[in-house]
């Protein structure tokens, strides 16, 4: 787990080593235990490492091998590289070091570029094959690591973060429109390849691109997903077996594969308790824990410790709980709109900021939830998106998804931001995919593939990252997703949701954890806004920076900050946060490089 940064030059000069190092300096956090460089001819490559795998030196990265003309830098963890590290011995290749990144050099000189379809787990990496002249990216099947570029007519540079390229100068700053409609309705989420900054692109989940030192690129996706019936019939015990195995295998392999200790990020759900128990099932001692909570709303609470207690209690964890006061919230949101590699709304960001730099300090891996409800069919919305009767495919997910629609957000923004309706036509185009049985099936992928890679998995990367530490998404395990996308939607959205999950649970966690209505990692301040972060995101809209860029339109800001608690949007996230949010994060992440 590492950042990774790089640039290509497409003009015949030699990369500066001044920006490839800034680049390389501004991903520390992510790779706090060491640092590489390397030049060869048109190509740089710098490398932040957090040592999990093969802590030697012999696994440092930018990682060369001369003789074949290959230089890699890789983010991420292959949970499967001692097989294919066997496989690659038996064609005779010999390795130099005992861990994933020499695999990944091996396996690209192997099968070349098809080398991605052999890898399991989350990857994001960069190889110059010096022999090609070419440069290669590649990004894992659900986008879990990142990887940015941005492509002029005299370079290709590439970071883990926007921040390390714009560091680096010479990005093109403007708001992409197309992106700023879609932070606006879809929930912050802008998929791939756009970012809010027309000068920074994203390579997309499960694709590879390939430059020239002409700039020309090929991209390649190599893996979809089908959510369609298996031809021969099971009934619900034969799936629930097959889940729990597959499911079983992806936690085990995530405990198994570090050379460091690794915890689990409880917050008292379903999900994360299901991963503690399952560890537990597989006989893992001394688990460690984490769980952390805030200050209660009369709405809403700001912690879910009784359920984090009793599964802790349990199963006889080493648990380590976490109480923030709202005061330390304010104080220290900046720090985590810093870490945002994109600005994020969802009100759990800044919780998983504060609570990764407590688990930290005790351990640098950690198993997480993401990914279950998306997956399992796990949200309210699912449900009343299959009983609509009316409309078009895009209009029964408008209906219970959209944080605004078209109208209100010509009424948001600016004209000069005005434009088609992107997400609606964005969102019709990802649910008319093949392949896809029913209406809920093309919904749940389009979660999977789409939507949860710029929401909660973003989120739980940069956050984690922010305090050098690696979180696995055992629910993102390609292979239990490929066989949960085949599985009847009745068996997902059953008893409020997750009915398969809860079937496995049974027996395994306490009922009152299985039982209990779904909740959402609180952060009830940033919901019902008002006090201290009212006036906290006051002075940021009135702010001489925010009337300068032009960005909203004032008599829509003035009805929000009026009456904050009655803007939601139909997930019950703030709308003033919303705005609050994308104008404090181009506030410390654009304009002051």
């Amino acid at each position: 787990m590492c950042g990774i940064a790089g640039e290509f030059r497409l003009d015949g000069q030699r990369p500066d080593p001044a920006i490839i190092q800034k680049m390389t300096d501004t991903l520390a956090r992510r790779g706090p235990d060491a640092e590489g460089i390397y030049f060869d001819g048109p190509v740089g490559l710098g490398h932040r490492r957090l040592a999990i795998i093969d802590l030697s030196p012999r696994s440092a990265q930018p990682m060369v091998d001369e003789a074949l003309g290959l230089a890699l830098v890789f983010n991420g963890t292959i949970y499967n590289y001692p097989a294919l590290r066997a496989e690659l011995i038996g064609k005779g290749h010999a390795f130099r070091s005992d861990g994933d990144t020499e695999v990944i050099l091996r396996a690209y000189a192997e099968w070349g570029e098809a080398c991605v379809e052999r890898l399991h787990g989350m990857f994001a990496f960069a190889i110059w094959d010096r022999r090609a002249g070419r440069l290669f990216l590649a990004r894992d099947r659900l986008g879990i690591k990142p990887l940015y570029y941005n492509l002029t007519g005299r370079y290709l540079r590439f970071a883990s973060t926007p921040q390390a390229l714009l560091a680096a100068g010479g990005v093109d700053t403007a708001i992409d429109p197309v992106a700023l409609h879609h932070q606006f309705t879809l929930h912050a989420v802008v998929p791939a390849p756009h970012t809010l900054l027309s000068g920074v692109r994203k390579v997309p989940p499960a694709t590879t691109l390939s430059f020239d030192s002409s700039g020309r690129v090929t991209e390649r996706r190599y893996w979809s997903l089908p959510a369609q019936r298996p031809a021969e019939k099971l009934d619900e015990r034969e799936w629930q077996d097959a889940i729990h195995a597959s499911l079983r295998a992806a936690v085990e392999k995530r405990i198994s594969i570090a050379d460091v200790k690794v915890g689990v990020l409880l917050s008292g759900g379903l999900d994360s308790s299901l991963l503690v128990g399952l560890l537990a099932e597989h006989g893992i001692g001394d688990l460690m824990t984490f769980s952390v909570g805030f200050e209660d709303q009369p709405e809403e609470r700001g912690h879910e410790f009784e359920y984090s207690d009793a599964v802790a209690a349990h199963f006889g964890t080493r648990h380590h709980q976490f109480s923030i006061p709202n005061s330390q919230v304010l104080a220290r949101l900046p720090e985590a709109v810093d870490a945002m590699a994109e600005p994020m709304v969802g009100q759990d960001a800044v919780a998983f900021y504060l609570l990764a730099e407590q688990v930290s300090k005790t351990v640098k891996v950690v198993q997480s939830g993401q990914g279950a409800d998306e997956v399992f069919g796990g949200y309210f919305w699912y449900e009343r998106m299959r009983a609509e009767a009316e409309g078009s495919a895009v209009d029964r997910f408008r209906r219970h998804y959209f944080d605004r629609d078209q109208d209100e957000y010509l009424a948001t923004v600016m004209p000069a931001y005005h434009g088609a309706d992107h997400t609606a036509a964005l969102v019709a185009d990802r649910l008319s995919e093949p392949f896809a049985d029913e209406f809920i099936d093309q919904v749940l992928r389009m979660d999977t593939t789409m939507l949860i890679t710029d929401d909660p998995v973003k989120r739980v990367d940069n956050m984690t990252m922010a305090w050098g530490l690696e979180a696995r998404v055992p629910f993102l395990d390609h292979e239990l997703v490929e066989l949960a996308a085949r599985m009847p939607p009745d068996l997902k959205l059953a008893s409020g949701g997750k009915h398969i999950l809860k079937q496995i649970a049974r027996g395994l966690l306490p009922d009152a954890v299985i039982d209990r209505k779904k909740g959402y990692f609180p952060m009830p301040a940033l919901k019902y806004v008002r006090g201290d972060f009212l006036d906290f995101m006051r002075d940021i809209l009135d702010s001489r920076a925010c009337r300068e860029r032009g960005l909203f339109q004032r008599s829509y800001v003035e009805r929000l900050l009026a009456e904050p608690e009655r803007h939601h949007t139909r997930i019950q996230g703030s709308k003033l946060w919303h705005l609050a949010l994308l104008e404090l994060w181009l506030q410390r992440n654009v304009d002051r490089d």
